[in-house]
């Protein structure tokens, strides 16, 4: 299994998860920018890149075999790319609150579309970014988001060229309706970040994907964790 973060996060956020799965062989990875992981002034930190080095790391640990590949929020977009450009070398994914947005959506003139006002929240913070590493600062404080999240004023300018090439100018949602590898989508109901509808076109046109909803947010906590452990406890020990 090998499991990729978040935005603003490192891979020490799946220790609680990582820990319950007693016999799996895991990697837990850095993403470029993020964690102990180096952060080049060159890089745009879009999907592309991050799942060329998701693919180097692994190669470079030896790992030939078909892995499983666990990402969570920006972790899930990495691990749609890496399924798409490198197919072979994954067995299944599991993306946890996978922000899929539609390319024209955004430019969509009915304002409350769900694209519209997420848009408009990430170009507030692309605009204001000492102002978000200060917020981030708060919801750390008082654990609103998952363990290893950590953006300050030092780091900001990645999670901002992150959010810009991951998250703003993504081709996901696109590229998970082509995906031919059995994909599970788990999503908290309570989630302001992921779009209920988007997940659904997904499903109802790729019969390799299928949806779990949990009472939860966009972390992985509480009912959420327990579905993650869950299902991957089946991907492990499969039911005879």
């Amino acid at each position: 299994m090998v499991f990729l973060h978040g935005i603003g996060s490192s891979g020490s956020m799946w220790k609680a998860v990582a820990g319950k799965q007693l016999d799996a062989n895991i990697i837990i990875i850095d993403l470029l920018g993020f964690g102990q992981s180096p952060a080049p002034a060159w890089a745009r930190y879009d999907a592309r890149l991050q799942a060329r080095a998701v693919s180097f790391t692994l190669t470079k640990l030896g790992i030939t075999r078909p892995v499983i590949v666990v990402g969570h929020s920006m972790g899930a977009l990495v691990a749609v790319e890496f399924a798409t450009k490198y197919p072979r070398r994954v067995e299944s994914l599991i993306l946890c609150s996978p922000p899929f947005y539609r390319k024209g959506n955004t430019l969509s003139p009915r304002p409350m579309r769900p694209e519209s006002m997420l848009i408009k929240l990430y170009t507030a913070v692309q605009s204001n970014p000492l102002q978000f590493a200060k917020l981030t600062a708060f919801a750390t404080k008082y654990k609103l988001v998952n363990d290893g999240f950590n953006v300050t004023s030092e780091n900001i300018d990645t999670y901002i060229a992150a959010l810009e090439g991951m998250i703003l100018n993504q081709t996901s949602f696109d590229d998970a309706l082509r995906l031919e590898v059995s994909t599970h989508i788990i999503r908290g109901s309570l989630d302001p970040f992921v779009i209920a509808g988007n997940l659904k076109l997904l499903k109802s046109q790729n019969p390799y994907i299928s949806i779990t909803t949990v009472v939860a947010g966009h972390e992985i906590r509480g009912l959420f964790l327990r579905a993650i452990s869950k299902k991957l406890d089946s991907v492990v020990a499969p039911p005879i």
